[in-house]
């Protein structure tokens, strides 16, 4: 369990400024979340295999195909200055 002077200190560690009314919610709050990682600490996980994702399920992929037309010289048409296909724009840092 952390004391008011630690959860003081660990704000000063992270420069967080912390008013006098939110020391004892955040003394509260802080200790709940080590509570809940010594919990977790102390569950068996021998012979439990490492997964990257909790259920084991195949992605539907779609076909891989084109679906709208190149529009590329339209929106270049409309361009105030394009040159081999790109478009010009102002410099804006020297």
């Amino acid at each position: 369990m952390l004391s008011r002077d630690q959860v003081l200190h660990i704000a000063r560690l992270a420069r967080i400024r912390v008013d006098e009314s939110e020391v004892e919610a955040l003394e509260r709050e802080l200790n709940g979340i080590l509570a809940l990682v010594e919990r977790m600490a102390a569950v068996e996980t021998e012979g439990v295999e490492p997964m990257s994702h909790p259920e084991s399920a195949a992605q539907r992929l779609r076909e891989d195909r084109v679906t709208e037309r190149d529009r590329r010289a339209d929106f270049q048409a409309a361009a105030p200055q394009v040159e081999d296909g790109l478009y010009l724009v102002p410099r804006v840092i020297e």
